[in-house]
């Protein structure tokens, strides 16, 4: 049965979120370009500079920054008049994962959509400076309906200078032109190998903001799922330079 818009919901989304000062949608034109683990490591490096953080999972279909973070999805986040989310490396950690666990969820459209207003709903965030948010891959209704829950925000592109990234890339940032102010958006290049300034010079082209550049970290894989270990790689130095950017605007 689909949700009726005058869904009660809402209003409690709206309560849930009042007291979230900034909240950073990280988004990316298709998968593959790391934006879970950037999305997992930027919350940590807010983290780690003093701001209040959390970090929501809103990839219905296909979770995982509970891998990156090696949460451990049999204890359930406690409950008081809502789900508090647990900490993780200092973050307050929130994902769809923890009721589906490894299980698959084979969802469409409104259902996806019934999944995101739930977890809203009943997710207790309290103080943040940051709400970091890893959204589902693409520019299709399923990202759109995330975002049309949070009166204001601050999309984060993770980008590559891939051939084959950049032209959706350009259409995401062209889109997200339309419903936000330019100066709110903000690009990211990730796993980046060499000099290219291609993602910088597309940022400039749409007057969007470049934030930098995360270097490809082949020894990154080693370390997901250990939140101190994590911290102590090359590819968290160049994500806290990010962040320290992040706190400055």
């Amino acid at each position: 049965m689909m949700i009726a818009q005058g869904d009660p919901r809402l209003a409690v989304i709206g309560r849930r979120l009042a007291r979230v000062a900034r909240v950073v949608p990280v988004m990316s034109s298709k998968g593959g370009v790391g934006k879970t683990l950037l999305s997992c490591l930027l919350a940590l490096a807010l983290s780690g500079r003093g701001a209040r953080v959390g970090l929501l999972d809103l990839d219905v279909t296909n979770p995982t920054a509970h891998v990156v973070l090696g949460a451990d999805l049999s204890k359930f986040p406690e409950e008081d008049r809502g789900v508090v989310p647990p900490l993780m490396g200092g973050v307050k950690f929130m994902s769809v994962a923890y009721y589906s666990g490894e299980n698959p969820l084979p969802l469409r459209g409104w259902e996806i959509d019934n999944v995101v207003k739930e977890v809203l709903a009943v997710t207790i965030w309290g103080d943040l400076d940051f709400l970091v948010i890893d959204t589902p891959p693409g520019i299709g209704d399923e990202v759109l309906d995330v975002l049309s829950y949070f009166p204001k925000y601050e999309p984060l592109v993770v980008a590559t200078p891939s051939p084959l990234t950049m032209a959706s890339v350009k259409r995401l940032l062209k889109l997200l032109t339309e419903v936000v102010k330019g100066e709110s958006i903000r690009v990211v290049e990730n796993m980046a190998r060499n000099d290219s300034s291609v993602i910088a010079d597309l940022a400039k082209e749409l007057h969007v903001k470049f934030l930098g550049k995360v270097r490809f970290d082949e020894d990154i894989d080693k370390v997901v799922g250990d939140v101190d270990a994590l911290k102590r790689s090359r590819m968290y130095g160049d994500v806290s330079v990010i962040a320290e950017r992040l706190l400055k605007e």
